[in-house]
């Protein structure tokens, strides 16, 4: 067979040869863009001989801080189609680990949103290794900004060559893009995504009994470009040719409706609360959604009344997707096979509920304390997996011995596996806590809690939330002879500076002891038993 290279930039030249009158449909801060994919093909190729000029080599860092839009999906083409590589910033994190991120990746170019400049104006003194910025705006001038050099990402294109070729000596392993996680525990962990690995992570993305995603279809990615690229569908849909319909900054739930009903949007990809915030604004407005074929959901579990109403009230199919950032994401997907088409609509309901099969190409186990697990739906383990997009390694970072292990990343997911294959997630290996399909890491609040002159012991846990799924509750025992003196407003207070808002905990709980192991470790699944049995008390 032919050893032809499967890499990012034939994604794009395939829709610029066959899908050239295809759109995509942006909606920036100030206006909607309509675009076809010969228009994103030709100022790709503008950016790509402006990172030239700007002096980005193959293997450098480029990155971005900017929401869903189609001058962003230039940059996932054009960084790579000149051997360089993406890295997707995610904006939501605290300033002290986008500044770890960025010096970490050693970005050497960044393109930000213009609403996002103050982020970066206020950190750029501690970025050690950027050497340019360019601002993304519909303005015709530039913003007044500290940042320096600072280069308006239109006018670049404007002197960009629009016959630039994409490179042509590019190795399929060679990086492509990366992200980081959102930080479990510690600093962010950063994954190289290889032009072999998104190619056939994009290939799965087609295929029937995965996303099935087309030429005929109309895309809406509501997850944002920053997480986990989007779940991949950018790369997807322009190599399919879909129309692309992207939301934009600081969308809105009736927007996205809005949005569903002006395009037709065929499929769309978003964590559950965002499900949630368009299932309250179809219920309050009158919105035709009938052009649905498929909403993705993913991050989190979604709760089955969210689930019912979908499939049920609106007649919308609703799939179950799982994956993580160290999987570039998608690594199974809910789908009834053909047999259980004739389960009762509970039924059907219980197997959408769960997290799915493996799609074709991966390979899973589950290992729990006496080897791999039944598939009884009963026994419990942590899921390990390995494919030719799942990664092999944390980028320069220590945690790569213990999460990949013997050519197989475990992924600290705890499941379950039924006779049909299907895994349901049932519990996390760390005292996690997952809102609005983001991590936050309990350690990192306890540590910072106890650095607090009043705290004597903290532990924080996670509480069910309508909206967001979990969100953080802080469980403090104070020192003596602060009780009385301290309230709840002076600890959020004290947390504010160091954490993103969405990270701070909804409430603190004074306690008089936090109960523990016999090893004296904190005792959470009791705590969590405490902290709802107070909220029960007050309602």
């Amino acid at each position: 067979m032919m050893q032809v290279p499967l890499t990012v930039g034939s994604m794009l030249q395939h829709a610029e040869k066959f899908f050239a009158k295809k759109e995509v449909i942006s909606q920036t801060h100030d206006r909607l863009h309509r675009l076809t994919y010969a228009d994103i093909g030709q100022r790709t190729r503008r950016l790509m001989s402006v990172l030239d000029e700007l002096g980005a080599n193959s293997g450098d860092r480029i990155g971005t801080l900017a929401w869903n839009h189609h001058r962003h999906l230039e940059i996932y083409f054009a960084a790579p189609g000149i051997g360089a590589v993406l890295h997707t910033i995610n904006i939501r994190l605290s300033p002290e680990h986008i500044i770890y991120i960025i010096n970490h990746a050693e970005d050497k170019i960044l393109f930000i949103d213009e609403d996002i400049l103050p982020l970066v104006e206020a950190v750029q003194d501690k970025l050690t290794t950027v050497e340019t910025f360019v601002v993304m705006t519909d303005k015709p001038e530039l913003p007044e900004s500290n940042l320096k050099p600072l280069y308006s990402y239109e006018e670049l294109l404007q002197t960009g060559d629009p016959t630039y070729s994409f490179s042509t000596d590019i190795d399929e392993n060679d990086p492509a893009g990366m992200c980081y996680t959102s930080a479990t525990t510690g600093k962010p962990k950063g994954v190289v995504y290889s032009h072999r690995g998104i190619v056939l992570h994009s290939l799965a993305l087609g295929l029937a009994d995965s996303a099935a995603i087309s030429e005929s279809d109309v895309s809406m990615a509501v997850v944002p470009q920053f997480h986990v690229n989007a779940w991949g569908t950018p790369f997807a849909c322009t190599w399919f040719g879909s129309t692309q319909v992207m939301p934009g900054p600081r969308f809105t739930p009736k927007r996205l409706a809005e949005f569903i009903e002006r395009f037709n949007v065929t499929i769309t990809a978003g964590v559950p609360t965002i499900w949630l915030g368009l299932l309250r604004e179809l219920e309050q407005g009158n919105y035709n959604t009938s052009s649905l074929r498929a909403v993705l959901c993913g991050g989190s579990a979604a709760p089955r009344g969210l689930i019912k109403a979908f499939e049920e009230k609106y007649n919308i199919p609703f799939y179950h997707a799982y994956g993580a950032t160290e999987t570039t994401p998608l690594v199974t997907i809910s789908r009834l096979k053909s047999y259980q088409q004739d389960l009762s609509m509970e039924e059907k309901l219980d197997e959408r509920a769960r997290q799915g099969i493996l799609v074709p190409g991966l390979e899973m186990k589950v290992l729990g304390g006496d080897g791999e697990v039944e598939w009884n739906g009963e026994e419990m383990g942590e899921l390990l997996l390995r494919g030719p997009w799942i990664a092999n390694e944390y980028y320069k970072d220590e945690r790569t011995d213990s999460a990949f292990v013997d050519g197989w990343f475990h992924t600290g997911d705890v499941v379950t596996v039924d006779a049909e294959g299907t895994i349901k997630i049932v519990d996390r290996t760390k005292d996690l806590i997952k809102s609005g399909g983001e991590w936050i890491s309990s350690v990192d609040l306890e540590n910072a809690l106890m650095a607090h002159e009043s705290v004597f012991e903290a532990s924080v846990v996670a509480i069910p939330d309508p909206e967001w799924q979990e969100r953080p509750v802080a469980c403090v025992v104070l020192h003596e002879g602060f009780a009385g003196r301290i309230e709840k407003d002076d600890l959020l207070e004290f947390l504010q500076p160091q954490f993103a808002k969405w990270w701070l905990p909804d409430d603190i709980l004074f306690f008089d002891e936090i109960p523990k192991t016999s090893v004296g470790k904190f005792l959470k699944r009791e705590l969590r038993e405490q902290v709802k049995a107070h909220y029960n008390m007050q309602n």
